[in-house]
């Protein structure tokens, strides 16, 4: 049963635990291994996936664990649902640091790259004011081809 994450894990876990302390709240042993197992991933991880490695970390766990963990993690900024994908990915470096998630998502290779770009956010809040709707937070999930993938394919069809 593995428990240990690497060094640079661990001291995200460390300041998104000061975070949490800063703002009332507790990072309890398995929210800090699930933000540990989504941290530690290649990509964005689904609710299942983080279900079934944690399964294998500590035994036991059940859906409804995982979600309130999740639940918990998104209301102190810690990670961030892609909805496209149903998956989560960590926000630890901008805990609390309250920004619009934009995220451009390679349909070639599934990679995550999240951006702030103040212009599109102010974009986004004129176009609501317009319609006399306030934005509060929003999140918008763009999908296309990064430059890796569209390097290969020119490479391919040469």
């Amino acid at each position: 049963m593995d428990t240990a994450f690497s060094l640079r894990t661990e001291a995200a876990l460390d300041r998104a635990a000061a975070h949490c302390a800063r703002h009332g709240a507790r990072l309890t042993e398995l929210r800090r291994e699930v933000l540990g197992l989504i941290l530690e991933a290649p990509g964005p991880t689904g609710a299942y996936d983080l279900l079934d490695r944690l399964r294998d970390r500590r035994g036991a766990a059940a859906p409804p664990t995982v979600y309130r963990a999740l639940d918990f993690l998104q209301a102190q900024g810690l990670v961030h649902k892609l909805e496209r994908l149903a998956a989560f990915i960590g926000c630890v470096e901008d805990a609390g640091h309250a920004h619009g998630a934009q995220f451009l998502i390679c349909g070639g290779c599934s990679r995550v790259q999240e951006i702030e770009d103040a212009a599109l956010a102010a974009a986004l809040d004129r176009a609501a004011a317009a319609s006399g709707f306030a934005v509060r937070r929003a999140t918008i999930e763009a999908e296309g081809i990064c430059a890796d993938c569209l390097s290969r394919q020119s490479r391919a069809a040469r």
